[in-house]
């Protein structure tokens, strides 16, 4: 038994050797996570697409790509900072946030957060009951909402929002903070009357309540939008078009941000450009994996919505591409 067990063992460190011998990036695979939000949202969509187009090419890269569901946009970017995520997606604001130290990161700027590039643009979408007496944001002063789960870019702006209208969590009478892939049910289950969700479209999580139980789209118009607009870079104007979910057959006015991709400078340059090659050598792949992505345009994809520093991983390919 003893002669047995050693020359399996030898035998096995043969084949190892062989194995790493003829195929290096196998032998030293390294794994890289991107961190999203709820598994019903457009962030979890995209890092599936990265992945996807990666791990296409890890016999070449040795890198095997994985997705995680996360709480969103500030969660990612804490978990970047604390070295427990290799990228992740966050909004535009909270990247800027995040960049400059201010708000969620007051006095605590993310001096290694470094951006990939931008992807959709995510408009604040708030969807009522069909019974709940809603026509305008302001309508839902007393009623039971759901603001954003913590940890996501949605809860922050909300509050920024909030802040600029002089509202706060007490002027509903419910502030639920349910994730993402929760909210649709508990409004069609009548538990809340409307929620506020940051989103590319089209989206799961608003088509599910708008065809199950009528949901209907609110405008997010307004003097306290009109100066979140005009005060900070990374908003701007939106329209939901019409038609584009059940029961809400005209175009619904609002504002939003953008979905970027980002990571750290603690992330070798050679990972986050093999990160971008995959993506853009695969572009018109990559835009028919959903179709929040469909109108994207890689030159503006390297510039939008993006403080902070671009990695040089990144910028390596984007200049070989002639886009910088």
């Amino acid at each position: 038994m003893t002669i047995r067990f050693k020359a399996t063992g030898l035998l096995a460190a043969g084949l190892l050797t062989l194995t790493a011998a003829g195929n290096p990036a196998a032998a030293q695979q390294k794994f890289i996570t991107i961190g999203t939000g709820g598994v019903t949202g457009v962030y979890y969509a995209v890092g599936g697409a990265i992945c996807r187009l990666m791990n296409k090419e890890r016999a070449k890269t040795g890198l095997r790509c994985s997705v995680e569901s996360t709480g969103g946009s500030v969660f990612n970017t804490n978990a970047i900072k604390a070295g427990e995520l290799d990228f992740g997606m966050a909004q535009s604001d909270v990247q800027y946030n995040a960049t400059k130290g201010e708000r969620q990161f007051k006095g605590k700027p993310v001096t290694d957060l470094r951006a990939v590039f931008s992807v959709h643009p995510e408009p604040f979408t708030v969807v009522a009951r069909k019974d709940a007496g809603v026509t305008k944001f302001t309508d839902f002063k007393g009623k039971r909402f759901n603001v954003g789960n913590p940890g996501s870019g949605t809860l922050a702006s909300m509050e920024e929002l909030l802040k600029q209208m002089n509202w706060t969590m007490k002027d509903f009478s419910l502030a639920a903070q349910l994730k993402a892939d929760e909210q649709g049910t508990a409004l069609c289950d009548n538990k809340i009357d409307g929620f506020f969700y940051a989103v590319g479209h089209p989206s799961a999580a608003i088509q599910d309540p708008t065809t199950a139980c009528g949901a209907k789209l609110v405008p997010l118009t307004g003097p306290a939008v009109d100066a979140l607009v005009k005060a900070h870079p990374y908003y701007a104007k939106a329209v939901i078009p019409g038609g584009m979910y059940a029961n809400n057959p005209n175009p619904t006015e609002t504002y939003g941000v953008l979905a970027t991709l980002v990571t750290s400078s603690k992330v070798p340059d050679t990972v986050v450009y093999d990160l971008v090659k995959a993506v853009f050598e695969n572009f018109d792949e990559f835009k028919k994996l959903h179709p929040a992505f469909a109108h994207l345009d890689p030159k503006l994809m390297v510039k939008n919505g993006l403080s902070a520093p671009l990695h040089p991983g990144a910028i390596k390919y984007y200049k070989e591409k002639g886009w910088l």
